[in-house]
């Protein structure tokens, strides 16, 4: 069972479940030069099935991606959290910024940090992987600033060549539950 009030919060942000109120905005990011590194931009209809895979995962995996959104607002920045598509070799934490305004403000880093305690407190994992375009300099960024190292022996999804950067295990994060 998906728990549907399920939030994390953390000093600035609020992680919840997807939901149809959040698909306008995912429909501009995923239709934009913006999602050019998670396969897109796409059309309307690839828009609409990635956005319902990743609710989706929620109902089959029993987690998922959170959308992320500033505590004062419940308008969709962008996406973060576990995900385990089944034809990827590992579990992931993965990220996505939806909008402009979301850039440059810290808020992909502090909600990938809630998301990956999430995963090792809540749901037990003791490793993760984030998979990133070779271009996507500001994921990669992103990845060194979480404390990811580069892991040139992981695999890859058959998706696409991708770097694959490990996280820090559990016991390295700090307090796992800072924002849990």
């Amino acid at each position: 069972m998906v728990p549907t009030d399920l939030h994390i919060n953390t000093p600035r942000l609020s992680l919840r479940l997807p939901r149809m109120a959040d698909w306008p905005v995912w429909e501009r990011f995923a239709m934009s030069q913006r999602a050019q590194f998670i396969g897109g931009p796409y059309d309307q209809r690839q828009a609409w099935r990635t956005f319902a895979h990743v609710a989706g995962q929620w109902m089959l995996r029993g987690y998922g991606s959170f959308v992320f959104c500033e505590k004062d607002t419940d308008a969709a920045l962008g996406m973060t959290g576990p995900w385990h598509p089944a034809d990827w070799p590992e579990r992931e934490i993965g990220w996505t910024v939806w909008t402009p305004k979301a850039e440059g403000k810290g808020y992909a880093f502090e909600a990938a940090q809630a998301a990956r305690a999430y995963a090792y407190a809540t749901l037990g994992w003791d490793t993760a992987v984030s998979y990133i375009a070779p271009g996507n300099a500001r994921s990669i960024a992103l990845a060194e600033r979480l404390g990811c190292t580069l892991d040139t022996d992981a695999a890859q999804p058959d998706h696409a060549p991708c770097l694959v950067y490990r996280h820090p295990a559990p016991d390295a994060d700090g307090n796992p539950e800072a924002y849990a």
